[in-house]
């Protein structure tokens, strides 16, 4: 059989949200040739991205197709691609490696997968899942170690893991520019969970700007009301804006909207809880600072960012305070603000490179079995209906057209619902 390097690439790219196709269509990009054909695909979910969010994230001028797991198998059968990138969550990548192998392809993709940011919980877990990819990236040289060291741990072969960046570092180095001075605190849905703490922030966001009244305080949010992203947003920030106690927000303080590298590149400080944003801020070297006012915990995920020189409070920023990140910290954690992100993706093109030029694989050999996990596999397996083969066990025919047509018309009322009208109303309650 000819090698798959003679001619153009064909690589699939399956997202579950907005933030995940981001990082799967740019990691497609990455680690394969220019010449490289990808087709891009949404697994329809809670998460699944609006147009809108799509544009805002800039991963590429196409528009990816919504699909079911199924369909997406039957895709990857029809449409014969060289590497299939699946940027999920670990129970949805293992049960696309399930369906992966379980179909009878004359030649089965490469599989890659990885994390979309800073990995700070369901670690073990999130691996175990992953695990059976032909190239499982590490987003920096200290997540390469620990994954290595869960796989080995349970006696799984670690060989997969390969040491990358997160696709989406870029931009111009920061340089302070006269008469610009803008703070910008990067939001996250689901940290903090709770009210009073999301309340809380909020709070001493707007006392900064009332503090400083020269200086541009914005609030970037992930999603506007309505919209999903990879983590449910219960308390959305411009909820708790419209509930904030008199007086009203200052003139100097807004919310902000938008690629996060546009808002970078007017950033005089980046503050946040543990959002990856901080990454991206500390590639460009702009001053970042990760908060402590909620304490130090792993629910808030900025345990990770002990050792590195950021964690302060808000007391401390009103008063001036710019944190100094430690260079080897921001080194193993594939900042890469020293310049040698140009060379991150290298050994993970050479490692996709190397498996379309050699003979046919074998279908993927993940640690999660009916052997080593008979009480967990068959549920995750369920829930992308896969428990009985790739293409599950559903009616199939005329039957299936009409189910699909009308499951496709029931997703588009809930989503117009939840995205258009449930707003609508909640707004009108609040008049």
């Amino acid at each position: 059989m000819p090698s798959r390097t003679s001619a153009a690439v064909r690589v699939a790219v399956l997202a579950d949200s907005d933030t995940r196709w981001k990082w799967g269509a740019l990691t497609a990009r990455r680690i394969t040739p220019p010449d490289t054909a990808t087709t891009g695909f949404l697994l329809r979910g809670r998460a699944t991205p609006t147009a809108r969010q799509l544009a805002e994230v800039g991963a590429g001028p196409d528009v990816p197709r919504e699909v079911t797991a199924a369909r997406f198998l039957r895709a990857v059968r029809e449409e014969a691609y060289d590497v299939v990138v699946l940027a999920l969550v670990g129970g949805t990548v293992r049960a696309m490696l399930h369906g992966l192998s379980a179909m009878d392809l004359p030649r089965r993709p490469v599989i890659v997968t990885g994390y979309v940011g800073v990995v700070y919980e369901k670690l073990a877990d999130g691996l175990l899942l992953r695990h059976g990819a032909d190239v499982v990236l590490a987003n920096s040289r200290h997540d390469a170690a620990r994954f290595r060291a869960v796989y080995e741990g349970v006696g799984a072969d670690a060989s997969a893991v390969v040491e990358a960046a997160l696709p989406f570092l870029g931009g111009a180095r920061y340089a302070p520019r006269p008469g610009r001075d803008t703070v910008v605190f990067a939001a996250q849905p689901s940290v903090p969970a709770s009210r009073a703490e999301r309340a809380y922030l909020l709070r001493r966001l707007v006392d900064h700007a009332r503090l400083h009244p020269d200086r541009e305080v914005l609030l970037k949010l992930r999603s506007r009301p309505g919209e999903h992203t990879t983590h449910i947003e219960e308390l959305p920030y411009q909820k708790l804006v419209r509930s904030l106690a008199p007086p009203s927000p200052p003139p100097n303080f807004r919310l902000v909207y938008g690629h996060m590298g546009e808002v970078l590149d007017r950033t005089d400080l980046l503050v946040t809880v543990s959002s990856t944003a901080a990454l991206e801020a500390l590639h460009r070297r702009v001053p970042t600072a990760v908060l402590t006012d909620l304490g130090v915990r792993e629910a808030l995920g900025n345990h990770h960012f002990i050792g590195s020189g950021l964690l302060t409070s808000w007391d401390r920023l009103d008063a001036g305070h710019r944190p100094v990140p430690r260079e080897e910290w921001t080194a193993d954690q594939g900042v890469a603000s020293d310049g040698t992100y140009d060379s991150a993706f290298d050994e993970a093109r050479e490692r996709v490179a190397l498996l379309l030029a050699g003979p046919a694989l074998p279908p993927a050999a993940p640690y999660y079995t009916a052997t080593t996990a008979p009480g967990y596999l068959p549920g995750v397996l369920a829930r992308h209906r896969l428990d009985g083969g790739p293409e599950g066990t559903g009616p199939t025919g005329v039957r299936r057209v009409l189910r699909d047509a009308v499951r496709g018309l029931a997703r588009g009322a809930y989503r117009h619902g939840v995205q258009r009208v449930a707003p609508l109303i909640r707004r009108l309650g609040e008049l």
